[in-house]
């Protein structure tokens, strides 16, 4: 048993050591970052519907956005809802968003898109 404990005193210390150790410093504030960034897609996820009647009604007339930017509204916020989830879920793998604003309110005036273009932060 005491054999068993040295080595993996041993074995630990390596690890301290090692440079992945440096490297992966960062990694609880990205996997964070992830996390926030899907709970704040899910919550705010409605104000895409707002959102989308705005910048549809500025710029194919008010009928237009208070018709079928209703409709995209609702499609955009399913849309950020899911991708929300799905950054909630897999926050232990920190991977750049794949919605365009980051967060509803960044760039307000600007069509939220989607990637499908999965990269590490």
């Amino acid at each position: 048993m005491k054999k068993m404990l040295i080595s993996l005193l041993i074995l630990s210390a390596l690890f301290l050591f090692s440079p992945q150790v440096v490297m992966a410093e960062s990694y609880p504030a990205k996997a964070g970052e992830k996390l926030a960034n899907g709970l704040a897609n899910v919550a705010t996820g409605i104000v895409e519907i707002p959102k989308t009647i705005v910048i549809t009604s500025r710029s194919e007339g008010v009928a237009y956005g208070a018709t079928a930017g209703i409709m995209m509204g609702i499609m955009q916020m399913v849309g950020r809802t899911l991708h929300g989830a799905l950054d909630v879920a897999t926050f232990m793998v920190p991977t750049k968003p794949l919605v365009t604003p980051e967060y509803v309110w960044k760039d307000f005036n600007k069509e939220t898109t989607y990637s499908s273009d999965l990269q590490l932060r």
